[in-house]
C-alpha cells in the first residue's frame, strides 16, 4: 500500500493571473481571512500562453504531491483556455473573474471582452495618471519634508512619529489616487502649543491618526532601542499631547491601534467624500 503524506502544516495558496496578480491576491487574502489558517503563498503573475499556464499547474500538482493536500488556487485568468489548465491541476480551483463575468454578460447583455491584462494597459488613463501624480505628490510631502503645494493636498495627516500616516499616504495614493500629506506632531509643537504654521490654513483638509502609548513604543524600540523617543513614559506625553491638540484644533482623528492600513484609509476616504458632498 502507498504511503499517504502527512497533512503538510501550512496550506499553500496560488495567485495565478495574467497580469500583476494583485487582483486575485487582494480578495483571496480577504476571503482567507475568515478562516483560522496558516497558509504559504505563492504568486505567479503574467500567464499570458498555454506554456506559462502548463508550468503553473505543474507548480500546483508539486505542491499537492509534496504536501498531501490539494493547493487553494485563486484565479483571474480571463482567457479559457488558460484557466482550463489550472482547472484540471490538482489545487481548488477558484475561477474570480468567470464567478462575475458570466451573470454580468447576462445582466448588461453584452459580451465581455476577455481581453488579456486589460486592466493594466491603460497607462495614459487619466485614473492611471492621477494615482502616479498622487504617489509622487505623497512622497514629497512625507513626514514633513515640504510644505509646498499644501493647496494641492486632498487630505493632510498628522499624528505622533510611527502612528501609521506614511503608509496610510501612500496607500491613498496608489489606490485611490489620493495626494496625501503627512506631517508629524513634536514635542515642540506641544511646547509651542499650536500646529506647525504651514499646517494652519490648510486645517480644514487635516486627519489625525493616533496610537496607544504601549503600541508605539513598541514600533519606536524596534528601530532605536532604550531611547528617549522610544520610553514608554515619551510615548505617553507625545500621545496625550498630540490628542488634545487635534481636540483644541477641531481636526477630526482615529486610533490606528488595532485598525489595518485598509480599514484606515476607508475612515479617511468617507470623511472627505462626506467633506465634498456638504459643500
Amino acid at each position: 500500500m502507498p504511503t499517504i503524506p502527512a497533512p503538510h502544516p501550512l496550506r499553500t495558496v496560488f495567485f495565478v493571473s495574467d497580469g500583476t496578480g494583485i487582483t486575485a491576491e487582494t480578495f483571496g487574502h480577504s476571503v482567507l481571512s475568515q478562516f483560522e489558517i496558516k497558509v504559504r503563498t505563492v504568486r505567479i503573475p503574467f500567464i499570458d500562453s498555454v506554456e506559462k499556464a502548463e508550468k503553473a499547474a505543474r507548480a500546483i500538482n508539486e505542491a499537492f504531491q509534496q504536501e498531501g493536500q490539494r493547493p487553494i488556487v485563486f484565479s483571474t485568468l480571463v482567457k479559457d483556455e488558460l484557466s482550463d489548465i489550472l482547472r484540471n491541476s490538482q489545487g481548488v480551483y477558484m475561477d474570480l473573474f468567470q464567478t462575475f463575468i458570466a451573470p454580468l454578460e447576462q445582466a448588461f447583455g453584452l459580451k465581455a471582452t476577455h481581453t488579456i491584462g486589460r486592466s493594466h494597459t491603460s497607462t495614459d488613463s487619466d485614473e492611471y495618471k492621477s494615482r502616479i501624480e498622487a504617489i509622487n505628490f505623497s512622497l514629497a510631502h512625507d513626514d514633513g519634508q515640504s510644505s509646498k503645494n499644501l493647496e494641492d493636498a486632498d487630505v493632510i495627516l498628522v499624528g505622533v512619529s510611527r502612528s501609521g500616516k506614511t503608509p496610510t499616504t501612500l496607500f491613498l495614493a496608489m489606490q485611490y489616487g489620493i495626494k496625501a500629506a503627512n506631517y508629524p506632531l513634536t514635542p515642540d509643537d506641544f511646547e509651542r502649543g499650536k500646529l506647525p504654521s504651514s499646517l494652519i490654513p490648510y486645517r480644514g483638509k487635516m486627519f489625525g491618526l493616533s496610537i496607544a502609548p504601549d503600541r508605539l513604543a513598541e514600533i519606536r524600540n524596534e528601530r532605536f532601542p532604550d531611547s528617549k523617543y522610544a520610553a514608554l513614559s515619551n510615548c505617553r506625553y507625545e500621545v496625550h499631547e498630540a490628542e488634545r491638540m487635534m481636540r483644541r484644533e477641531g481636526i477630526r482623528w482615529m486610533s490606528s491601534t488595532t485598525k489595518s492600513i485598509e480599514e484606515i484609509a476607508a475612515t479617511i476616504l468617507q470623511e472627505i467624500r462626506m467633506e465634498a458632498r456638504a459643500r
